[in-house]
């Protein structure tokens, strides 16, 4: 038994170690205060603005980098007194069609980004912030579309003449529909049934009177209750990038539930204020009928007023609404099949569908304009533009209307509940217009039911505490190691410590996000790898002591324990799924630390280690092992 490693097994080593060392050291570099500078609708930002921005501080704020990626803009600086500054010094000269969000950005190299090497987050409870728990009012949501197959149903029997003496919802929550003539209640089933296949609908007797009775079929309730939940989700990400939180945390939680998690954010009074705003669109008629440039001068007719396109060029609208984003049903971007440009598909509920019929038959070859309004917090200036400042040193905010034109395309046809609109730029376009028509405003209401706030120094307390017992259980395990199984226990060391830049190198690698009860399963993991290790050098000991040969003991001592190992770990692994599967919160941040530990202390116990024993003792004739 001469205990080689095989080429190719030291192949598998150098494939996990080398990667896993280059995806841990950005995590070595620490953070610089930082700006990301994205475009407030998710567009992408140009060389252009990327020259704009640094024209802005240049001398007068000293940048440590600026990057200009797919994303958006990153800034660094010396300070947090010059990220404050800039930020300030940004908002007034760049304007609402920017989100400028305060963070922390890696220190590493570029060279590390360019190959996508970027540090692991930290969670909320490590960075400080606010924690939201936010319940859908889906009962809300169930009652608008029953509302709406109200409107729509009537709409339908009268398109196929059957006469109705009435189309209600009942307080219950079914849809009663009752006919002037008892024998159309068949036809009346196949016209539901055709056109609403989201209805359950049955024939019922009440009071002597035959009746139909529709309620939403279960199908029907869970794609609004995904819709509704999937659309407030959207909207709530818009809603925080006025916040200029970076690496905000929006995620579902059960049937009806989100979590919204704001690192870095103290203020949770103005969080909420945000988070329960609304945002509306309007759809006008683009006035052609009077000059613009008059109105641009000044004289503005008493039907119209003067509005800007995103591109900040003047438009004027007749004042009358004809419809706004509560009538939107749905809205999706795709690229027409004939032309082959981006379009968005629009959907109205039977109101809008009306009304947009009417409007757009008496109007084809005129303009329509989608107006995005709402309010913002935006930084204070005087007649000269210089920033306002408050008594207590910093920028005075206000609340700001913004209305904005999105868009203002020719009418080709009639439209009716279901349009297109064309004449967009790009599909990146179509998409940032798809998105806001959607979470223009929140589909169902939302109740905040759990709120904490985080401070940021029990988040550097946090981190400091956690770190240091990952370092003080790190460090005696070694001392142990070395001192109880000798160069054994130094092998075994060597594995621990490339276990731990393992977990990191996962992490770092997946974007995952760190939090305390993470740190809990690292050190967890600290002090099991080297179950492994102990198991494997005790059996090397006892068959020692059996008489056999050193050589022949490393051999069996690896192969004997093997089955033990992986039975422990395949057990603590299983508990660990079941815990990420079924907790939530901070349980599956321990389970996500913990199954990575498990899964990379098997490796580097088993390989690594044989694989240094075979570097130091393989092929050569020893007569003791330091063990």
């Amino acid at each position: 038994m001469h205990n080689h490693y095989a080429w190719w097994k030291w192949l598998i080593i150098a494939l996990v170690i080398v990667p896993g060392l280059f995806y841990a050291l950005p995590n070595l570099f620490g953070d610089d205060p930082g700006i990301q500078i994205r475009g407030s609708r998710g567009t992408s930002l140009s060389s252009a603005d990327f020259k704009r921005v640094k024209s802005v501080l240049d001398g007068s704020i000293e940048l440590r980098s600026a990057i200009l990626d797919d994303k958006g803009i990153n800034l660094t600086f010396v300070s947090p007194d010059d990220q404050l500054k800039a930020r300030d010094l940004l908002e007034v000269e760049l304007g609402n069609r920017y989100t400028i969000a305060l963070t922390l950005l890696s220190a590493a190299p570029d060279l590390f980004a360019r190959i996508g090497s970027k540090p692991m987050y930290l969670g909320l409870d490590l960075r400080g912030g606010v924690h939201f728990l936010m319940e859908v009012d889906m009962e809300s949501v169930m009652r608008r579309a029953e509302e709406r197959y109200v409107a729509d149903l009537r709409a339908a029997l009268r398109n196929e003449k059957l006469r109705y003496k009435e189309v209600r919802r009942q307080p219950g929550g079914a849809i009663s529909i009752r006919l002037r003539n008892p024998g159309d209640l068949e036809a009346a089933v196949r016209t539901v049934k055709q056109q609403f296949p989201g209805l359950d609908i049955q024939q019922v007797e009440d009071s002597g009177e035959q009746q139909l009775r529709g309620t939403l079929s279960p199908s029907e309730t869970q794609d609004l209750s995904e819709f509704a939940l999937t659309q407030n989700i959207t909207a709530l990400r818009n809603r925080i990038d006025e916040l200029g939180v970076a690496e905000p945390v929006v995620q579902r939680q059960g049937e009806r539930r989100i979590v919204v998690q704001l690192p870095g954010v103290q203020d949770t009074a103005r969080a909420k204020r945000i988070l329960g705003r609304t945002a509306t669109l309007e759809m006008m008629l683009v006035d052609e009928e009077h000059s613009l440039d008059a109105a641009v001068g000044g004289k503005v007719p008493p039907a119209s007023k003067l509005y800007r396109m995103r591109d900040d060029r003047p438009i004027l609208l007749k004042k009358r609404v004809i419809y706004s984003g509560e009538n939107i049903v749905d809205a999706a971007a795709s690229i027409d099949t004939q032309s082959g440009g981006p379009i968005v598909s629009i959907s109205l509920d039977a109101v809008g569908a009306r009304i947009n019929q009417r409007i757009t038959g008496d109007n084809i070859g005129k303009r329509m304009a989608v107006v995005y309004i709402e309010l913002r917090s935006t930084a204070k200036t005087d007649a000269d533009g210089r920033l306002v400042i408050g008594d207590d040193g910093k920028a005075l905010r206000i609340k700001e209307r913004i209305e904005e034109v999105i868009t203002a395309p020719v009418i080709r046809d009639q439209l009716g509940k279901r349009f297109q609109i064309e004449g967009l730029d790009s599909v990146n376009e179509a998409r940032d217009l798809a998105l806001l028509l959607r979470a223009g405003a929140l589909a169902a209401p939302v109740e905040i039911i759990e709120e904490r706030t985080v401070g940021p120094s029990l988040g550097k307390a946090n981190i400091d505490q956690g770190f240091r017992s990952v370092i003080v259980g790190f460090v005696l395990v070694l001392v142990f190691m070395f001192l109880y199984y000798r160069a054994f226990g130094l092998f075994a060391n060597v594995a621990l410590a490339l276990n731990l830049v393992l977990i990191v190198a996962v992490l770092s690698l997946f974007q995952a996000t760190l939090t305390l009860p993470g740190v809990a399963g690292i050190v967890l993991t600290v002090g099991m790898a080297v179950d492994a290790n102990v198991l494997i050098f005790e059996r090397i000991r006892e068959e020692i002591r059996n008489g056999n040969s050193p050589q022949a003991s490393i051999h069996l001592g690896y192969d004997r324990a093997l089955s033990t190992i992986v039975d422990a770990n395949i057990t603590t692994l299983i508990a660990a799924v079941v815990l990420f599967n079924f907790g939530t919160g901070p349980i599956k941040g321990f389970a996500v630390t913990l199954s990575i530990g498990i899964l990379t202390s098997m490796f580097t116990a088993i390989m690594v280690t044989r694989g240094l024993v075979n570097l130091l003792y393989g092929g050569k004739r020893v007569k003791k092992l330091a063990i």
